[in-house]
């Protein structure tokens, strides 16, 4: 099975231009104003009007208000819906569109529970556990705490680069890979030869 792989935190036209042209299969848009890597309604409905076909646009939100998240909703075409905070199931369905649920992964967490939780999530994007951080951290967690026969699609995510993500892959057989600071020159700028290199391994090592 070919992993799919997701580049998260786009904020430049370029980009995102290099990570379709590698063969990205989604692009992360990342709406929370605590990130580097967040971009304003307006960038974001600009360069999501600028992909390709069959390329998925990702909407980040961590805790955000219902009303933020219409108002997203209202002006850039998000294909799927990633929440990162501590939103309930309900939450994250209330708006009618397909969504994926993140899990910052400790000694401590029943992911079998939260597969469960979250029935109607397309899939669940294991990541590290940092408190008070709830994402794009570049912290890898123990891949051995994910159990066998998760009901849901993995999408792994948290300290992932060009340099062990063919480990992942043939580590955790995830249905998805996702990256951002792996990828980066700095924080909120890509590097398009990381992006190429990291890419090309995940989908070889598939």
């Amino acid at each position: 099975m070919a992993v799919r792989v997701k580049i998260c935190g786009i904020t430049r036209l370029q980009d995102l231009h290099a990570a379709c042209d590698a063969g990205a299969d989604a692009l992360g848009f990342v709406f929370y104003e605590k990130s580097p890597r967040h971009v304003t309604i307006e960038a974001a409905a600009a360069l999501v009007r600028a992909l390709p076909p069959f390329v998925q646009s990702v909407g980040l939100f961590v805790n955000a208000e219902s009303a933020f998240v219409e108002s997203v909703l209202d002006a850039v075409p998000l294909d799927l819906l990633q929440f990162h905070g501590d939103e309930t199931a309900a939450d994250c369905a209330r708006y009618g569109r397909p969504y994926i649920k993140a899990v910052r992964v400790s000694r401590d967490t029943d992911l079998l529970k939260c597969a469960a939780d979250f029935d109607a999530a397309r899939g669940l994007l294991l990541d590290a556990f940092v408190p008070g951080v709830p994402g794009g951290t570049g912290e890898r967690f123990d891949w051995n705490l994910i159990p066998p026969g998760l009901p849901k699609p993995v999408i792994l995510s948290g300290g992932l680069a060009p340099d062990n993500v063919a480990e992942a892959v043939e580590r955790v057989h995830p249905w998805a890979v996702d990256v951002s600071s792996g990828v980066e020159a700095a924080k909120g700028i890509k590097d398009a030869h990381k992006i190429a290199q990291f890419i090309a391994k995940a989908k070889v090592a598939s």
